[in-house]
C-alpha cells in the first residue's frame, strides 16, 4: 500500500519552493561560520543513517550549517545505527521516509540520502515532489530510466537544489582540471583508462552460482519489505544486507557504479562526454547472472563533439586486472583523502585506484576523488611546468556546498543535470556487463539499437505493488 499516494498530483508547490537565503556569494572553507545569515541552519533529514551514512552525517555536522531534525533507517536500533542516534537524541525517528514526510514535512528543508543504490530512487522522487533540497550518494540510481526521470524531475523543480555525493567535485581535481582544461593544458584527449583494482566484497564467491542464497530469519530490528522498496521481492539473506548489497546486480553497481563517479567524474564533465556510442565488454572473468564478475574490462567510446576528437574510456577492474601503464608513469600512490569503507581505510593494491589520460601531445596521471592530476613522464611535467596556470581553491568543500546553495549562496557543484548522464554511463556499463553483449545507442533517442533486450534492459524490471507513482513525474 502506497502511503503519500498524493504526493505526485500536489507536488507542484516545490517549483514556487525558496531557498533557505538569497544572498549569493563566496566562501572559505574555514569560515562557514561567519557567513552573513549563516545562523540560520538548514533543517536536514537523513534517510539511511548506518555505514556510509554515519560517515556522511558526520560531515555534514563538522560544516555547522546543518540542524539534524530527523533520522530515518529501516533498521533502527541495529549494531550500525546507535551511533547516530545516540549522536542526534532530539530528532525523530523513522523507519520510513514517508511516514517521516507525513509527520514533519513541513520541518524538514533538506534530506541526505545514502540508503543502497536500488532504494535511492524512490526517496529522491518523494524529497523533490515535496520540494526539499537533496543530496544523494553515487550513483544517482541503479538503472538508466530511473536516473533519467531524475534529471527529468530537476528540470521540474528548479528550485529544488540537488547534489551527487562525489566528492572531488568539490576538492582540488575539479578546480584543477576545470582550469588546465580553460587554459589549453588539456586538449585533444583520445583514450582514457580507469582502473579500479583492489579487492571487492564478491571476490572468492562460487561464480557457478545458480540462484539466490537461501532465506534466513529476518533481524527483529529490520523492516525488511520497506529495505526492499520498489524492487521484486527476495527472501531476506544476511548477504544482500549491511553493504553486501554492492554485490549483486539486483541492488547494487559494482565495482564502476562505486568507484567510477570519482575517478572518470571530472573527464567527464569537462570533455562534455555525455553518453557513449558503444559500449563493449573486453573482458569478464566470472561472469554468472547474480553477482558482478571477478574482474571487467569495459570499454565506452564516446563520439566527436564540436571541436573535440572522439574518447574512448577503458575501465579495468579485478585485483589481476591491471591495466598497462604508460612509460614514465613512476609510483601509484593512493590518495590519502578517500573516505573509510566500512569503518576501515581503503588499501594500497597493486595499482591503486585511478586513471590515465592520453591527448595527442600530452599524458596525464590521476587519482581518484580529489587527487590532482600530474603530467608525465617528469621531464615534460618541468618543461610544461611555466605554462601551467593558477589553479583556485575550493570555496567549500562537497557538503557545505550543497547546504549554502540550499541557502542559496552558492550553486551545488554536483547537480543531476551534471552527475544525471554520468550515473547513465555506469548504468550502461553493467547493462553490457550483466547481458555480456555490446551495447550500441543513439545518444538522441537514448535508445539501444543492435538489441532489444539490452534496450528494455536500461528500463529495468516494473516497480513492485504500491511503489508505481514514484515513476510519474
Amino acid at each position: 500500500m502506497t502511503t503519500r499516494r498524493e504526493f505526485i498530483k500536489s507536488a507542484a508547490f516545490a517549483s514556487a519552493g525558496l531557498a533557505v537565503g538569497g544572498l549569493s556569494t563566496k566562501t572559505n572553507a574555514a569560515s562557514y561560520s561567519r557567513i552573513v545569515g549563516s545562523n540560520k541552519k538548514v533543517n536536514l533529514a537523513h534517510i539511511g543513517i548506518g555505514n556510509r551514512g554515519w560517515e556522511i552525517m558526520n560531515d555534514f555536522d563538522k560544516t555547522g550549517l546543518a540542524n539534524v531534525v530527523a533520522l530515518c533507517d529501516v533498521d533502527l536500533g541495529a549494531e550500525h545505527t546507535k551511533k547516530a542516534l545516540a549522536k542526534f537524541p532530539n530528532a525523530k525517528r523513522f523507519k520510513d521516509f514517508r511516514e517521516m514526510f507525513d509527520k514533519m514535512g513541513n520541518e524538514i528543508e533538506a534530506v541526505a540520502i545514502a540508503t543502497p543504490d536500488f532504494a535511492h530512487f524512490p526517496a529522491v522522487m518523494m524529497s523533490m515532489a515535496e520540494g526539499k533540497h537533496v543530496y544523494v550518494e553515487k550513483p544517482l540510481s541503479r538503472t538508466f530510466h530511473e536516473t533519467e526521470l531524475l534529471i527529468q524531475a530537476a528540470k521540474k523543480y528548479p528550485k529544488v537544489v540537488t547534489q551527487m555525493g562525489n566528492q572531488g567535485h568539490s576538492e582540488a581535481n575539479f578546480f584543477q582540471f576545470k582550469a588546465w582544461k580553460e587554459a589549453g593544458i588539456i586538449k585533444d584527449v583520445t583514450a582514457i583508462t580507469a582502473h579500479m583494482n583492489n579487492a571487492r566484497r564478491w571476490h572468492g564467491w562460487d561464480t557457478d552460482i545458480k540462484k539466490f542464497p537461501d532465506a534466513e530469519p529476518i533481524p527483529e530490528t529490520l523492516d525488511w519489505d520497506t529495505w526492499l522498496m520498489a524492487r521484486d521481492y527476495h527472501d531476506y539473506n544476511k548477504d544482500f544486507h549491511y553493504g553486501q548489497w554492492r554485490c549483486w546486480y539486483d541492488f547494487g553497481m559494482g565495482a564502476l557504479g562505486d568507484w567510477g563517479a570519482h575517478i572518470i567524474d571530472t573527464a567527464h564533465r569537462f570533455l562534455d562526454l555525455g553518453l557513449p556510442e558503444e559500449v563493449t565488454p573486453l573482458k569478464l572473468s566470472g561472469h554468472n547472472d547474480f553477482f558482478f564478475p571477478m574482474s571487467s574490462t569495459i570499454e565506452f567510446k564516446f563520439p566527436k563533439r564540436g571541436n573535440m576528437p572522439p574518447v574512448v574510456i577503458t575501465w579495468y577492474d579485478g585485483v589481476d586486472n591491471i591495466p598497462t601503464v604508460p612509460e614514465g608513469y613512476g609510483v601509484s600512490e593512493l590518495d590519502p583523502n578517500i573516505p573509510s569503507v566500512g569503518g576501515g581505510q581503503i588499501q594500497p593494491a597493486k595499482l591503486n585506484p585511478g586513471k590515465e589520460i592520453y591527448s595527442k601531445e600530452l599524458t596525464f596521471k590521476g587519482g581518484s576523488h580529489g587527487s590532482t592530476l600530474s603530467i608525465i613522464p617528469e621531464e615534460k611535467a618541468k618543461d610544461m611546468e611555466k605554462n601551467l596556470p593558477e589553479v583556485p581553491k575550493s570555496p567549500s568543500n562537497h557538503f557545505a556546498n550543497f547546504l549554502l546553495a540550499c541557502q542559496g549562496k552558492e550553486e551545488s557543484r554536483s547537480p543531476f543535470e551534471i552527475s544525471g548522464p554520468l550515473s547513465q554511463v555506469f548504468c550502461m556499463g553493467v547493462a553490457a556487463q550483466r547481458l555480456n553483449r555490446k551495447i550500441v545507442f543513439d545518444r538522441e533517442t537514448k535508445r539501444v539499437t543492435n538489441d532489444a533486450f539490452a534496450d528494455a534492459f536500461l528500463t529495468g524490471e516494473p516497480p513492485r505493488k504500491g511503489w508505481e507513482d514514484f515513476y510519474k513525474i
